[in-house]
């Protein structure tokens, strides 16, 4: 629970509330966002937090689940966890390469030499899920992928496809390879941004597999649990936000005379309903990093952290009124950049579907 962290742990919720504060002080206005992107980058490399998604092989210091929620949850809470280069780039799928395509790739990766994007979801009108042919020592993959994160000026994506024969597959193809084209660009409402792209007859050396051909299923999924873990971390702190937000204003009133027992007990449901999400999250990253099957808690989570954030936004909005709509006040971006969080990874009700699969036909997920 987030009541019982140790020295270290304390020591780096200290320093990523600290990070947060001199986030929270940066003009975000500006016209060079690599400007910014720059800004953020050396502050929190100075603050020891850039290296926390990053191995310790390569100069990182690998956070558990636990540090990761806790720098997540302190930033959240000065509205600054989204800000750019906030985290070095997590090698995620790579770790599981074979040394010569982590050879190929992983460092410049990590070093920012070039980027990636995650190719996961179907166009809802595919007649079939992309796939991949077997020819020689090649894979010849045909397909579209409809919404991959980071795809719009990535060098390469790591992308699900299925084997002819074989199964679910990981593989990793450089954008710039004949026959990879971009549909579209587009931009989501939390601001960040994505593409749309096909794949014809697309030859990529089967050497560019990440790890074994059939697996690709459960190494997407273990990618896909990574995210949502962040995002709830990120939403427990938006809801620590703005819960303050609002006690901020309602003892302002009350300085006037103007407060009432009504508004004090919609604070209060704001409250439980933060510190029952807070809890969960914080619950899930312990188990994460005990070893413990815990898919089903992530989607809990997940589902627990972004619907309280969203309910919680939506009643500061209704008592701060109009002002709060203004597109410079911070809850009208955080009421975008929340509503975007409940369908990242998994809309609630799929998840709250996968939750029920979990226990009625695996009986796996705890209460």
């Amino acid at each position: 629970m987030p009541d019982f962290l140790d020295e270290a742990q304390l020591e780096l919720q200290q320093r990523a509330h600290d990070l947060g504060q001199r986030l929270a002080a940066i003009d975000t206005k500006s016209d060079y966002p690599e400007k910014l992107r720059d800004e953020v980058r050396g502050l929190s490399k100075e603050a020891g937090i850039f290296s926390l998604t990053q191995p310790r092989d390569y100069g990182g210091s690998a956070g558990s689940s636990m540090d990761l929620t806790i720098v997540r949850d302190a930033l959240g809470q000065w509205n600054v966890g989204h800000m750019p280069g906030v985290f070095g780039p997590s090698p995620g799928l790579l770790t599981q390469a074979s040394t010569e395509l982590k050879a190929t790739f992983l460092d410049r990766y990590l070093s920012g030499e070039i980027t990636s994007g995650f190719g996961f979801t179907e166009p809802s009108d595919a007649p079939r899920h992309t796939w991949a042919a077997s020819d020689g020592e090649d894979l010849i993959v045909n397909g579209a992928k409809s919404y991959v994160t980071g795809g719009s000026d990535a060098d390469f994506i790591n992308t699900l496809v299925e084997l002819d024969d074989v199964g679910p597959a990981m593989i990793v193809i450089e954008t710039d390879r004949p026959g990879v084209s971009i549909d579209r660009r587009f931009g989501s409402l939390d601001g960040s941004h994505h593409a749309s792209f096909l794949f014809t007859d697309v030859r990529v050396p089967r050497t560019h597999l990440i790890g074994e051909a059939g697996t690709g299923l459960s190494r997407a999924l273990e990618q896909v649990n990574a995210v949502r873990m962040a995002i709830a971390a990120d939403c427990v702190g938006l809801c620590g936000f703005t819960c303050e937000l609002i006690a901020t204003r309602l003892k302002k009133l009350e300085v006037k005379g103007g407060n009432s027992n009504a508004l004090r007990i919609q604070f209060g449901r704001m409250r439980t309903q933060a510190f029952a999400a807070r809890s969960a999250t914080y619950r899930t990253a312990r188990l994460i990093d005990a070893g413990e099957n815990s898919v089903n808690e992530v989607m809990a989570s997940k589902i627990l952290a972004t619907e309280t954030a969203a309910d919680l936004v939506d009643s500061a909005i209704q008592i701060v009124g109009g002002e709060a709509l203004i597109e410079s006040h911070p809850l009208a971006s955080i009421f975008r950049r929340v509503r975007a969080t409940r369908l990242a990874e998994g809309p609630t009700d799929l998840l709250h579907a996968n939750i029920s699969r979990g226990h009625l036909d695996l009986d796996v997920g705890r209460i």
